[in-house]
């Protein structure tokens, strides 16, 4: 649940066009979330498995696959951004996110063009548009927000990457503020449950505490965050969904509880954690002890750098294969 008190959001990590129509709404009016985000599998999963596309589908039939995606999935954004946009001019985020085709991860011009024209095109200003985290992101990201765009910059999993995130959104909102008038925000999507379903097995074997990794991972690019005390800029925890039973559903966001972040979660995480709701903070923890937690992991033969880089491809290629099967079922 939302804690204004502390400047914590929660996000819902879900579309569905019926769960839009239906339930949505109750969770916004009980003050459970602000604002809500997608990405190409969360609309694989929901388009291809929901009879609610069917519909809309039956009057695209001569449209290419792509468009086909790109109206339903529109069409669902700016149903989320009315019902949060009285959230959005309350200054109560009420932001809700789309996701650049992730096929143009390494085109900058075209991540901007799309940028702009699903901007556009959906009509409503409190849409966020999501950049991955790539060389050709960085500059994305700057270009949009100095044209007054909210981004969402996502699949961050180092620090070095939240570090050129933030270089670019702070330059472009420089640029923006010069002469712009509205508010323009960004958040770092950093993504936490991965690194545990990879390293748990073999920190276990090293005799080191499981399901700390991406959380230890996350708090130091928090830190590195609120170092720049930038209101307009914010963590934002992602992949924070338990596969198995080795955590508590909710565990991820009640671990990562941190003044000026948000938590974006699936709809099984947020109702487990409305059932049994924990406000108290955990975050910042102390950069010494981070850095301390990182010296061990490594010093027992995990080499950190090798597991962001496998993790971000690892998350560009499902990105591009959930993408791809929805263009395929679409066909």
């Amino acid at each position: 649940m939302v804690d204004q008190q502390i400047g914590f959001s929660l996000w819902l990590d879900f579309i569905e066009r019926d769960h839009l129509q239906k339930e949505f709404g109750r969770m916004i009016e009980e003050g459970i979330i602000n604002g809500a985000t997608s990405n190409p599998s969360i609309f694989a999963a929901s388009i291809e498995t929901s009879p609610a596309y069917t519909a809309q589908l039956d009057t695209l039939q001569n449209h290419s696959a792509k468009a086909k995606y790109e109206a339903l999935a529109k069409e669902d954004i700016r149903t989320a951004a009315k019902k949060l946009k009285p959230l959005y001019d309350a200054g109560n985020d009420g932001f809700v996110s789309i996701e650049v085709d992730p096929f143009l991860c390494d085109d900058t011009e075209a991540t901007i063009e799309e940028g702009r024209r699903l901007y556009r095109e959906i009509g409503m200003e409190n849409v966020m548009i999501k950049v991955p985290a790539t060389e050709a992101g960085y500059e994305a990201m700057k270009q949009l927000m100095s044209e007054g765009q909210h981004v969402n910059a996502t699949l961050i999993f180092s620090p070095m990457q939240a570090l050129k995130c933030l270089e670019a959104m702070q330059e472009g909102l420089k640029i923006y503020q010069a002469s712009g008038t509205k508010s323009v925000r960004g958040v770092l999507s950093v993504f936490v449950s991965r690194f545990d379903r990879l390293l748990d097995a073999s920190l276990l074997e090293r005799g080191i505490e499981p399901g700390r990794v991406g959380i230890m991972n996350a708090a130091k690019i928090y830190n590195l965050v609120e170092s720049k005390q930038n209101p307009s800029i914010r963590t934002l925890f992602a992949s924070t969904g338990v596969k198995g039973d080795a955590y508590s559903a909710d565990y991820y966001i009640k671990e990562l509880m941190a003044p000026h972040s948000v938590n974006t979660a699936p709809l099984a995480t947020i109702e487990a954690f409305v059932e049994n709701p924990d406000h108290r903070t955990k975050l910042p923890i102390d950069d010494a002890a981070i850095e301390a937690f990182f010296a061990r992991v490594e010093n027992s033969g995990i080499d950190m750098s090798e597991v962001y880089d496998s993790l971000l491809q690892e998350g560009l290629k499902a990105f591009k294969e959930a993408f791809a099967t929805l263009l395929a079922h679409l066909e």
